[in-house]
């Protein structure tokens, strides 16, 4: 090794000095390629506003805590969490897919160290001297043995080579840094497919409680019903109601019977959904729920917009594509430029093993390379534009990303807020309507009450009880949506952090 580096230097040196008039090419070269090889400057132009205007009051600037699923108190969807954390398989395929990433950015910042190889010979040759009138002088030094005007040789080698393409252009580092930045890339994507998944186990167990409140009500209102049925029906064997009345009370009992099925339907396979997100089989999984009445509703501050650039894991993920895509611009922009290769090898070459490492056995050779493309159909043209149009791509796929952040927790805001006023006067309907049922029970009972107007109260009511359990579920949707748009308390560790850095920062106007 110390043999062929030293070899590999006095290549540079002597490549060099017989080839006169290289560094003037070489300098002219920039000249030659004109505005191809103009790097041109990367801005997003973001628009970040200062508040969030759904927000109400001051923006808070308390961000969700990484374990924000703790906020809704229940042990039953913390245990989840964890187990969707520690073994959700959409998870671990993220996890691979940051292992190809990290093995891709070496196999690329290989090409910045020289490559050294070795190698070992034994040959063994027989040729023929007829004719000749004897043996050659090379075959008696090798010692050859005579034999019926023939001659065997055997030569013994072994060497070092080592070489090395200069990156003079930048090229390697380019294509070293697409791969880094892809790495991070992955990195990011891996915090945003989490972030995914725990969401989609909150909202699936929120759906699980959701349709056991209203399998409650529609039993409840069931046994209402036949409840009513029943009065209806003494009092037409009393002579003092007809048939319609019966037949309407019936209607309403049998479709309060036929809700629940799907409700059965909507639990059953929530569950089996819950299981899958914990990459468990749906046998081997058992969710208790419960009542969504049992879940807290936390109070969510928004933070200031500006903020979300460095809170969600999907910006910082985009930001990092565009990192990498602008430096697949610059490696295509420096493959206009000549290849220079320095090649060096050592070695030791005897006929005898003996002397293999002798005085006169050793040889060498040093070897200086350059290409220059000069015509290739135009590819490496096409190529400069396919990387610029992908790298355009990813900056408005940046922007997208965004703006649509922006956008996410501008909806969810919105959402809160309504859904929690939605939610109290939908409290204050069912009250009513609860009331109104008791009455025309009551007078139902002592025979003052018309059957039209009971069902009427009967079906408003059911109605109610229902709509309170949605708007319900979907105030907690609105509140997981809302920490899903923040970022879900995503948070940089150093590790990321520093690697993150080979990401160029982008300028943002504030308005």
């Amino acid at each position: 090794m110390p043999v062929a580096a030293r070899e590999l230097v006095a290549a540079s040196a002597g490549a060099w000095s017989h080839t006169r008039g290289l560094g003037l090419m070489l300098g002219l070269l920039p000249l030659l390629t004109g505005c191809i090889l103009t790097a041109d400057k990367l801005d997003p132009a973001l628009d970040v506003a200062k508040t969030y205007r759904a927000a109400e009051g001051a923006p808070g600037k308390a961000v969700p805590q990484p374990d924000w699923w703790r906020s809704f108190r229940s042990s039953e969807l913390t245990d989840l969490m964890e187990q969707s954390r520690a073994a959700n398989l959409s998870i671990a395929a993220a996890v691979a897919q940051i292992v190809e990433a990290d093995a891709q950015a070496r196999i690329a910042g290989a090409a910045l160290l020289p490559t050294v190889s070795g190698a070992a010979d034994v040959t063994r040759s027989r040729s023929s001297s007829a004719g000749a009138g004897g043996g050659t002088g090379a075959a008696s030094a090798a010692g050859a043995v005579g034999g019926g005007g023939s001659s065997d040789i055997t030569v013994y080698s072994t060497s070092l080579t080592a070489s090395y393409v200069l990156d003079f252009w930048g090229h390697n580092r380019a294509l070293t840094r697409a791969a880094e930045e892809n790495a991070v890339a992955s990195r990011f994507n891996r915090e945003v497919v989490e972030l995914t998944q725990l969401v989609s186990v909150a909202n699936t167990y929120f759906l699980v409680l959701e349709g056991q409140d209203r399998l409650r009500v529609a039993r409840e209102n069931t046994v209402a019903a036949e409840r009513i049925l029943k009065l209806i029906d003494d009092r037409f064997k009393s002579g003092t109601a007809a048939a319609l009345d019966v037949a309407q009370q019936a209607s309403l009992v049998a479709i309060q019977r036929a809700s629940i099925p799907p409700l059965v339907v909507q639990i059953d396979q929530n569950k089996a959904t819950l299981g899958l997100l914990v990459a468990r089989s749906p046998e081997h999984i058992t969710v208790r729920g419960g009542s969504l009445n049992r879940i807290a509703v936390p109070q969510v501050a928004p933070g200031l917009p500006s903020e979300l650039l460095t809170q969600r894991p999907d910006i910082r993920q985009a930001e990092a594509k565009l990192g990498g895509a602008d430096a697949n611009v610059d490696a295509a922009r420096t493959a206009f430029f000549p290849t220079i290769q320095l090649t060096a090898q050592r070695g030791v070459e005897s006929a005898a093993l003996a002397s293999l490492f002798g005085p006169g056995a050793a040889f060498y050779s040093l070897a200086a390379g350059l290409t220059q493309p000069i015509f290739d159909g135009g590819a490496l043209l096409g190529q400069l534009d396919l990387q610029r149009g992908t790298r355009e791509e990813l900056l408005q796929d940046y922007r997208m990303t965004v703006i649509s952040a922006f956008t996410d927790v501008e909806k969810a805001l919105v959402a809160v807020a309504q859904y929690t006023r939605q939610e109290m006067l939908q409290r204050d309907a069912v009250v009513q309507s609860r009331l109104a049922f008791k009455l025309s029970e009551d007078k139902l009972r002592g025979g003052v009450l018309d059957l039209p107007t009971l069902l009427q109260v009967e079906q408003t009511l059911f109605t109610q009880e229902d709509m309170l359990v949605q708007v319900r579920f979907s105030r907690l949707e609105a509140v997981v949506s809302l920490y899903q748009a923040l970022g879900g308390g995503w948070q940089l560790d150093k590790q990321l952090e520093k690697e993150a850095k080979l990401t160029p920062r982008r300028e943002v106007t504030d308005r």
